[in-house]
């Protein structure tokens, strides 16, 4: 078991790398040909819609309500079962995104007052326009998800975390395709389309393996079977748990509008990188956990020990890279922006501005991790209230603190209004941490103690400052006022990591 789980948690990390490096060319030929304008603001707040419901009815939510039972009558070896119920909730969710994408098509002229009250006139229309192509995508990525819950079940963990690698090729094309022909406008919407075609490829690749586990599939509407039922129990809390961590980004685009031209943007940007080791460290731990935690057996007493010894050694995992990463963007930010956004539209200033914005997301960034891992464990024990509490307290937090960061305090300090990006940034930070440590305290009643070691912490912390002050003198020394940006990111952050290890 344990062994299959690590093996599991590679190949999820494996995955998602490489959709995550096919994400940063993709954001790099982006920023080429858009920079910080208002067809990149456009194209960004638009893309906030579907990615919303696509993080309400997909991965997330499937992972945390369909992978429990699923999994659990899998390692029952009733197959005949397992493969009806996967057959209805892939029924309920084709005719659930159906509508959601008629009414998405339909409402996006009143969805943009919504999410960007701020934008007007041209900005306005171009983003209304992009939303409604982006709807039919939106349906894809959800089967997608679906898919995922399946075959992560089957513990094949790879193939739909490398999937996302088609949905950035097939956008990568048609930027480069259309790029150097078309103004930003009219490139926007024909990137779109390129978004939708991925999204269904990103869905039909993973079909036939799907199929071939299934066994049997039809598609069914058996709600009435017991299994399927505690799915449907099991999901609509963990929507509102989402929902409600979805709410806050859709307000810090919603404030984000507000501020100065290339602040939705920059938000976009620097989520791309901080999402790296979210996904690679935090995601890629949890989702191997989660079907092996909702297999455990035994008494309460030995399914208590059991996740105790699971979710300390994944603390670990996780911290082991994701300490020296928050020292990595804090410090070397710049370094790594340049590399990968520096480019045609994309200037010195808009890197100096992504990383600032990038510097307030790593405030949250350890404990965003680790709040995965303790949200799977709710989620094996059949817990979907508690997570969901706990996400409300931290969307209120980051309405409130987001709110006289992004908006007020640069009046009140006399600093420039684009700051305000990075108050928002560094409010959902601080709100994350204060989700995790009510997490922590909720799931240590229930299982008893579990804790990452304040010397193994010094040790990481240490190991990651001493390891990035070596890298940054080198760089000042070696690579000053250097415009080879991918050099020199290949030899300050190669160093780095390299003394990261060795110390």
């Amino acid at each position: 078991m344990k062994r299959s789980n690590k093996s599991g948690a590679f190949f999820v990390a494996l995955g998602i790398f490489l959709s995550r490096i096919a994400g940063l060319v993709r954001e790099r030929i982006f920023a080429h040909f858009f920079g910080n304008s208002d067809a990149s603001d456009a194209f960004k707040a638009a893309l906030k819609i579907p990615n919303f419901l696509q993080n309400l009815f997909g991965e997330g939510v499937l992972s945390a309500s369909f992978i429990p039972v699923y999994a659990n009558l899998i390692a029952q070896d009733d197959e005949k079962t397992a493969s009806r119920v996967a057959s209805t909730i892939f029924t309920l969710l084709m005719l659930l995104v159906s509508l959601l994408v008629l009414c998405g098509v339909l409402l996006a002229p009143w969805m943009i007052d919504a999410i960007a009250p701020g934008f007007h006139s041209g900005k306005k229309d171009l983003t209304i326009h992009l939303v409604q192509i982006f709807f039919p995508g939106l349906g894809f990525l959800v089967l997608s998800a679906w898919c995922l819950g399946v075959l992560n079940s089957h513990k094949k963990f790879f193939l739909s975390y490398f999937a996302p690698v088609i949905w950035n090729l097939t956008i990568i094309v048609f930027l480069i395709l259309f790029g150097p022909k078309l103004s930003q406008s009219d490139l926007a919407t024909k990137t779109a389309w390129g978004l939708v075609l991925g999204s269904f490829l990103q869905f039909f690749i993973q079909v036939p393996t799907v199929l071939k586990l299934l066994k049997t599939f039809s598609l069914s509407l058996q709600t009435k079977l017991l299994h399927v039922q505690s799915v449907i129990k099991n999901f609509f809390p963990v929507v509102l748990s989402r929902g409600v961590v979805q709410v806050s980004a859709y307000i810090d685009n919603l404030l984000a509008s507000f501020l100065p031209t290339g602040a939705v943007s920059a938000l976009a940007y620097s989520q791309t990188l901080y999402l790296l080791p979210i996904s690679l460290f935090g995601m890629s731990v949890s989702a191997a956990e989660l079907p092996t935690l909702s297999q455990a057996q035994g008494t309460p007493e030995e399914i208590a020990t059991y996740l105790q010894k699971r979710l300390n050694q994944g603390l670990r995992h996780i911290a082991f890279f994701i300490i020296p990463s928050v020292v990595a963007f804090a410090l070397l930010g710049d370094v790594i922006v340049s590399a990968v956004f520096q480019t045609g539209e994309f200037d010195h200033e808009s890197t100096l501005y992504v990383w600032e914005v990038l510097f307030g997301a790593t405030i949250g960034l350890l404990a965003t991790t680790q709040g995965r891992l303790y949200s799977s464990a709710f989620y094996s024990l059949k817990d979907t209230k508690t997570p969901l509490r706990f996400a409300i307290i931290r969307v209120v937090l980051t309405t409130i603190l987001g709110y006289v960061s992004a908006l007020v305090l640069p009046d009140l300090l006399s600093i420039h209004k684009s700051w305000g990006t990075v108050g928002l940034t560094a409010s959902a930070g601080l709100s994350g941490w204060v989700e995790f440590l009510l997490l922590k305290k909720s799931l240590n009643q229930k299982i008893g103690k579990t804790f990452l070691g304040f010397l193994f912490q010094v040790k990481l912390w240490g190991a990651s400052l001493v390891s990035a002050l070596i890298a940054f003198t080198f760089r000042f020394y070696f690579f000053k006022n250097s415009s080879q940006f991918i050099t020199q990111a290949i030899f300050v952050l190669g160093l780095y990591g390299i003394l990261y290890f060795l110390t």
